[in-house]
């Protein structure tokens, strides 16, 4: 991660949950912690705080609080953009690390 995104944002933990929204579409806050093994209630509490700013919206699937960005929002088109301006300058190893992780399952049987 860039010093840039964390002075920008004012906390690692923000950086992170944007950058990990933007490269993966959505998440919840078990999943961004679990990403970047990071307690959970500090990325909450920062997904809770982009929501209640208009920069996230989330929907309930199941149990679970889905959180993405905010589709109307003409400040957070530009947001993006800036995030994957900063995804493309990561080193190559930290964005395998975090941004490629595989998300569905794999098929019964199949070998690894």
């Amino acid at each position: 991660m860039t010093p840039v995104l964390e002075a920008i944002f004012a906390s690692r933990s923000a950086a992170r949950t944007l950058l990990f929204l933007q490269a993966y579409g959505s998440g919840h806050a078990s999943q961004i912690a679990k990403t970047y093994s990071v307690p959970l209630n500090p990325i909450y509490l920062q997904l809770r705080r982009l929501e209640a700013n208009g920069v996230l919206v989330s929907r309930t699937v199941g149990r679970t609080r889905v959180f993405e960005f905010n589709p109307r929002s003409p400040t957070v088109r530009n947001l993006r953009e800036f995030l994957t301006s900063e995804l493309e300058l990561l080193p190559d190893e930290e964005i395998k690390k975090y941004y490629r992780q595989r998300r569905r399952p794999r098929r019964t049987g199949k070998q690894l």
